[in-house]
């Protein structure tokens, strides 16, 4: 899939946001649907693959963060969220619930553009060739149905967002990876200044692998540079 060949899913309640996505994104080569609520976007979701998703969190019934739990249950399909300009709770609270990238309003089209392209990417470089299996510590990735394993066999399932920057980390062990470097990989662009993205979604992973308390042991924080990945990595095929 190319990104001129990517289906997009613009859910917001506002018809002018809506149409000038729809035109600006299709006149670059998108096949772009649009919803105004959870109804509507669901209704679409349901006789229709799509392969991101741009979502409003300000909607009438259920709102973003509500319909981005809902997604997230059954599908990993990357999920910009588009936020209130100057509340960073909605950014935060959209992360931690497995969306990809946020972007604030007021936008440009060819801002969320570039947004779009990045993540797509990102996916496509995800299904690239890759070992179907990383091991480390008590841990077992599936790299093709974005799945972490636990030793008991418990399955979970992670976003968009918490695979590329568990595969980051897997690609790099034992070497310090700085915030820009992480968010470059994982949202492609560099962080901003204050910004805490970085860090919710490297807390959101540590949730993940039980890695919690006042001193992680395998995703360790390393002060005034960045994070490290503390554990050996094996390949397997099955």
């Amino acid at each position: 899939m190319s990104d001129t060949q990517a289906s997009i899913l613009v859910v917001d309640d506002d018809a002018a946001i809506r149409e000038l996505l729809q035109e600006h994104l299709t006149r670059v080569g998108y096949t772009v649907l649009t919803a105004g609520d959870g109804a509507d976007m669901h209704a679409r979701l349901d006789t229709t693959q799509v392969d991101l998703i741009v979502l409003d969190v300000m909607l009438p019934g259920d709102d973003g963060f509500t319909l981005c739990r809902q997604i997230r249950a059954h599908s990993r399909v990357p999920i910009i969220m588009l936020t209130a300009s100057s509340d960073e709770t909605d950014r935060v609270v959209g992360l931690e619930l497995g969306a990809d990238d946020y972007l604030a309003k007021p936008f440009s089209a060819r801002e969320l553009q570039a947004r779009i392209k990045a993540l797509l990417r990102r996916a496509r470089f995800a299904q690239s060739d890759n070992p179907r299996y990383l091991l480390f510590d008590r841990w077992r990735l599936d790299t093709l149905a974005h799945e972490l394993i636990d030793e008991q066999g418990r399955v979970t399932p992670l976003s968009g967002a918490d695979f590329a920057l568990l595969q980051l980390f897997l690609q790099h062990p034992n070497r310090v990876l700085d915030r820009d470097t992480i968010s470059e990989v994982t949202r492609g662009r560099e962080s901003l200044p204050l910004d805490r993205v970085v860090d919710v979604a490297v807390s959101r992973l540590r949730q993940r692998l039980g890695d919690r308390g006042r001193s992680p042991k395998l995703i360790k924080t390393v002060r005034g540079a960045g994070y490290l990945l503390a554990a050996t990595v094996r390949h397997a095929s099955e």
